[in-house]
């Protein structure tokens, strides 16, 4: 194709530019969640900025636009990593960097997601209200140690969180309300400046994302901002997105964001485990490349900015397919990364060109 063509459909970007040529109001939470990078650190990965130097990847992504870091905590994970000691330094480390601090409590020793929610093995047997005063002061612990500016309180709780406990059977949410209050008001109570986020993967439906948040508001939690996962291959097009956004931003009064989002930049495989995301173009006939990984994430965020939403967070740009640096928090040694193709840096670990977090 000429290259006024692919100008024109979107699919040809020129390298980015620094955030400072982007001044404008708009997005105010252009984050990125590197909960994998100690430990890639710590194994020796190197990373580069656009032009090939190495550089601290902090420094790389403060540069590309990216103003909030986003960081998983598990109560006791067996990897070591991504534990409350490792979290606090973290936040240490992106503040000095200049960066503002979300923390994404899994209230789990393990991931946390739609399909699982494993409770902790210390808080094994606690009835409901036990639950609710360990979350309470764990919350609470964290905060005090690690200063957030923001906080999920459960990550991607489409059906609740700590199950069976906290799990929601026949739309009562009674249960998980009380564990979703225990969260808020640790974090308020450490600071009443913490925003206090509620994380659902229900971007690709309206009807579910209603169902939970009216669910939860009908038991009087509270929350700040409404945070929604967002992956095109998964959750539809960019119009269902707009209006998802939207409807909730509107239907109950707070700002939303987009908690994660991410695009492959190759098909590429770098270690011995398949990886997720294997079309050569998975949404909208965008390729599965530097510049079509910078076409999609550029679309989101015009989505999110349009809609109103605070910001986007991409999910794992640094998490390359370094060996040793696996997905299982019990064999994070051998276990493989199956995310790697869709990092926003390369297997030599040099940022893509093309991708920027824009106000």
């Amino acid at each position: 194709m000429k290259l006024a063509v692919l100008m024109a459909a979107g699919l040809l970007l020129v390298p980015a530019t620094p955030a400072s040529a982007h001044e404008r109001t708009g997005l105010t939470m252009r984050g990125a969640d590197v909960s994998t990078l100690p430990r890639a650190l710590d194994l020796g990965a190197k990373f580069y900025d656009a032009r090939g130097h190495r550089a601290d990847p902090y420094e790389i992504l403060e540069k590309a636009g990216v103003n909030y870091i986003r960081l998983r905590i598990w109560n006791n994970p067996t990897s070591g990593y991504s534990n409350k000691a490792e979290v606090v330094a973290q936040a240490k480390a992106a503040r000095r960097h200049g960066l503002k601090v979300l923390i994404d409590f899994h209230y789990s020793d393990t991931w946390a997601d739609p399909g699982k929610q494993f409770i902790p093995a210390a808080w094994a047997g606690h009835s409901p209200e036990q639950l609710q005063k360990d979350v309470y002061d764990y919350t609470y612990d964290v905060c005090r140690a690690a200063h957030p500016d923001s906080v999920q309180i459960g990550n991607e709780i489409n059906t609740g969180m700590l199950w069976p406990v906290g799990e929601v059977v026949n739309s009562d949410f009674g249960p998980l309300a009380g564990l979703l209050k225990s969260g808020y008001d640790a974090a308020k109570a450490c600071s009443p400046r913490t925003q206090v986020l509620i994380h659902t993967a229900d971007a690709g439906s309206l009807g579910a994302a209603r169902w939970f948040y009216d669910g939860i508001a009908a038991q009087g939690v509270k929350w700040d901002v409404t945070a929604l996962s967002y992956y095109c291959m998964w959750h539809g097009d960019l119009t269902n997105l707009a209006s998802v956004l939207t409807d909730v931003r509107t239907r109950y009064g707070k700002p939303a964001v987009i908690a994660e989002t991410a695009y492959p930049y190759t098909t590429e495989n770098y270690d011995h485990l398949e990886n997720i995301v294997t079309s050569a173009a998975p949404c909208d006939g965008i390729p599965a490349s530097p510049q079509g990984q910078a076409t999609k994430f550029s679309q989101v965020q015009d989505v999110a900015r349009a809609s109103g939403a605070l910001g986007v967070f991409y999910w794992e740009p640094t998490w390359t397919a370094i060996d040793g640096n696996g997905w299982d928090t019990e064999d994070i040694e051998n276990s493989g990364n199956a995310w790697e193709n869709m990092a926003t840096f390369d297997d030599r670990g040099r940022i893509n060109p093309y991708i920027v977090w824009r106000r």
